[in-house]
């Protein structure tokens, strides 16, 4: 119960509780691990934790008055982000926001009693982090940047506006899986006629 209302916090709905319920929430001291897979200096990062604590604000959540921030910028760098996830699950806050795909990984491996809510992912059913999107399960849950299936219907967008089109060219810097099945895993009836009889080779292909 704890994780679902620390999630409606994060997503500002809390306007719609019950007023006796957001005071007794305020009596409490609460806690927020936030890890960022970027560097102190970033400005876009710094402008990112800037509106999460203008959004916290007015909501009436103040740091030291009822909530402390436990924030952690681990650079990009793999290692410090895995250093910085087990810092932060040692600590044992009462959520870890999750700044970035890179680091929801580390999070969960370092705690699977902490809630982590991730904000942007790509695909967090097939990178492991939840079990599906309806019921999440585990102590993970947050926010995609778009249905993931989407990506077979640009396939077939493409098809369509160029009937002669044969073969398509990806540029990406994701190095895992993900990016080899996002264009044919879940693919429309017009992204199959695209993709033929082996997606997945098609999908290699098209990153060549």
């Amino acid at each position: 119960m704890r994780r679902r209302e620390f999630i409606t916090l994060l997503g500002g709905a809390t306007a719609a509780w019950p007023l006796v319920a957001r005071a007794q929430q305020r009596d409490r001291m609460r806690r927020i691990g936030v890890l960022l897979p970027a560097f102190p200096d970033d400005p876009v990062w710094q402008a990112r934790l800037g509106a999460f604590l203008q959004g916290l604000a007015i909501l009436g959540w103040g740091i030291g008055q009822n909530l402390r921030i436990e924030t952690r910028w681990a650079t990009p760098n793999i290692t410090e982000i895995r250093r910085h996830s087990a810092e932060l699950a040692a600590l044992a806050p009462d959520v870890i926001l999750a700044g970035g795909g890179s680091s929801v990984g580390p999070l969960l491996e370092s705690t699977r009693t902490v809630p982590v809510v991730f904000t942007v992912v790509n695909d967090p059913v097939g990178a492991g982090h939840v079990d599906n999107l309806a019921r999440p399960g585990g102590n993970a849950t947050g926010f995609m940047s778009f249905e993931f299936s989407l990506s077979a219907k640009w396939l077939e967008l493409l098809k369509q506006m160029a009937p002669r089109l044969m073969r398509v060219a990806v540029s990406s810097g994701c190095d895992t899986k993900l990016c080899d099945e996002q264009f044919c895993r879940c693919p429309s009836r017009g992204a199959v006629a695209w993709c033929g009889s082996d997606p997945d080779q098609h999908a290699r292909r098209g990153r060549d």
